[in-house]
């Protein structure tokens, strides 16, 4: 048998279900259900011995359970909010009475930005 033999990815997958394995690669795109493209991706098997490689990737939201960011990363987005932040102002408020965003007047209805 030879050492590297070709994997049809939908085999791949279907073998992998109900193990924990691994998907290391660069984020191509995202959206708000968290499904995710990954290019250039390598996937490690549960122990770790096995290594499959793979030129692109898409992988649901609700199957995802962690995710690792780098943490230059991190620190981009906490500098890019903390500056939205002071250039809004007040701005992201809108007032109707004495009502905030049309909410009751309760006090867990009213947001307030930090």
């Amino acid at each position: 048998m030879s050492a590297s033999v070709a994997l049809l990815p939908l085999s791949l997958l279907k073998t992998a279900q109900g193990q924990p394995i691994t998907y290391n690669g660069h984020l191509v795109n995202c959206d708000t259900w968290m499904n995710i493209h990954l290019r250039e991706v390598i996937c490690t098997s549960k122990d770790g011995d096995s290594f499959w490689r793979m030129p692109k990737c898409y992988i649901r939201g609700n199957a995802i359970k962690y995710l690792r960011v780098p943490d230059e990363v991190i620190d981009k987005v906490q500098e890019e909010t903390k500056s939205r932040r002071r250039g809004m102002g007040n701005e992201g408020i809108k007032r109707r009475g004495n009502d905030i965003l049309g909410r009751s007047r309760s006090p867990i209805s009213y947001l307030w930005p930090c």
